[in-house]
């Protein structure tokens, strides 16, 4: 039977290495800006972007010789403590031929993995669509 997608204000497509820049930062900031002002967001991570959701990241990233004593969450936490905090307005999809490509197929449990074929899908739910990263 197929998974209907929920409808979403935005839907943001992450592409790409998620490390090369501050687009990852940007659009965790972006998504948690507009959940606080009431929005639906999704995000559908394509590409090497896939590799954000992976349960071997853990819950913090390795230490920082700068500041050895604080410990940063890795962005598993992140994504996780955000679908916690907004349940049913916030869905994080990750792209299964691209997830598969790359290694990256064992993603937490929150995150399913969609065909590319089902992107289309994805956008025809959403009011709008940015794509960051590379195209």
């Amino acid at each position: 039977m197929a998974t209907k997608v929920p409808a979403a204000d935005v839907l943001m497509t992450l592409m790409g290495s998620p490390y090369e820049s501050d687009i990852v930062t940007s659009a965790l900031r972006l998504s948690q800006s507009l959940l606080e002002s009431g929005a639906k967001v999704h995000v559908w991570a394509c590409g090497y972007a896939t590799m954000l959701t992976q349960q071997g990241l853990g819950d913090s990233k390795p230490r920082n010789l700068a500041a050895w004593s604080t410990e940063y969450p890795s962005t598993v936490t992140v994504i996780q403590e955000m679908l916690r905090a907004f349940p049913g307005r916030f869905h994080w999809y990750a792209c299964r031929f691209c997830s598969d490509d790359r290694g990256a197929v064992v993603h937490i449990p929150e995150v399913p993995l969609r065909a590319p074929t089902k992107f289309a899908e994805h956008v025809a739910a959403a009011g709008k669509t940015l794509y960051l990263g590379v195209m």
